[in-house]
């Protein structure tokens, strides 16, 4: 991913949460994993100048008070926020909560393997798709300006 912004990883269940640091440890991913457990922190988190916009939110979907798909909603709604990829990560396998997922604009989905090894072949895609992807810079605003000077180029 790209090297210097943070992760942000929206996930309730603390087990989910520490695999993901696992996983980023195990594969050497050097971005901070910023977490929080529900949308509502997750735009909190988004709303903090004082925070790095990260570069990919990782998402899960069954969430309390505000739920991976009502987040989808405020986030993909909102003009400082809706560039940021999403990518969820879930145990749902909900076909309706696929479709709903890539019509607020997901940029994947990916269903949480139960088994460890495959668990860090997810994230390791993750990882290198995110690493070698490029973001759009034609007709660019200051605000979408500013947010590209902060990334980096790939590793």
């Amino acid at each position: 991913m790209k090297d210097s912004k943070p992760v942000l990883l929206v996930e309730d269940d603390s087990i989910d949460a520490m695999t993901v640091k696992r996983a980023f440890k195990d594969l050497k991913v050097t971005n901070q994993l910023a977490v929080t457990t529900n949308g509502e922190e997750a735009l909190d988190y988004l709303s903090d100048p004082a925070k790095n916009r990260p570069c990919v939110i990782l998402l899960d979907l069954n969430m309390p008070k505000m739920n991976g798909t009502e987040f989808l909603k405020i986030a993909k709604a909102d003009e400082t926020l809706k560039k940021i990829p999403v990518v969820v990560l879930t145990t749902s396998s909900e076909e309706r909560d696929i479709v709903e997922s890539f019509k607020l604009s997901v940029a994947g989905y990916i269903i949480k393997p139960v088994d460890y090894k495959k668990f860090v072949e997810a994230i390791r895609t993750i990882d290198l798709y995110w690493t070698l992807s490029e973001l759009p810079e034609a007709k660019m605003g200051v605000r979408d300006a500013e947010y590209e000077a902060n990334l980096i180029g790939g590793r």
